[in-house]
């Protein structure tokens, strides 16, 4: 796989989504705590498909569930700080995605973490996974 922060880079991003932190993802250190960056995570991917009306979160037949996920920390964030959430596409395959995130202190350059999410997306019934099209296909593609 090689360094994420060799591979990662601000300007490569296609979307980005300004997060708030809040007073509880501090933990007893004063930064937020770690559990929180991969809520980050998740926020930005499944709001940009929401978004895009490639996800149907309540009703959709086709749900993603994670089957990877990976956070490599370079700087702490804090309450009240925002968070500028970088996304884009590193792999697009049949019926999973690899998405590759930054997440920047509002205004900075240097990203405090960078990692990959990985979705596998399936039948909302049966957890079979299904092929990727349409309007997500497109949303996907998009951010490649």
């Amino acid at each position: 796989m090689g360094d994420l922060g060799a591979i990662l880079l601000p300007v490569s991003y296609p979307h980005r989504r300004l997060i708030s932190t809040r007073w509880a993802d501090n933990d007893v250190y004063g930064h937020v705590n770690n559990v929180e960056y991969y809520a980050f995570f998740d926020t930005i991917i499944n709001a940009y498909l929401i978004e895009q009306g490639a996800l149907d979160i309540h009703a959709g037949q086709v749900i993603g569930v994670c089957a990877e996920s990976h956070c490599t920390y370079h700087a702490a964030l804090a309450f009240p700080e925002a968070v500028e959430g970088a996304l884009r596409v590193g792999e697009l395959g049949r019926s999973s995605v690899r998405y590759e995130l930054a997440l920047y202190r509002e205004g900075s350059d240097d990203p405090a973490a960078e990692g990959w999410f990985v979705h596998v997306f399936v039948d909302r019934a049966s957890r079979r996974p299904v092929a990727i099209d349409g309007r997500l296909r497109s949303a996907l593609e998009a951010l490649a």
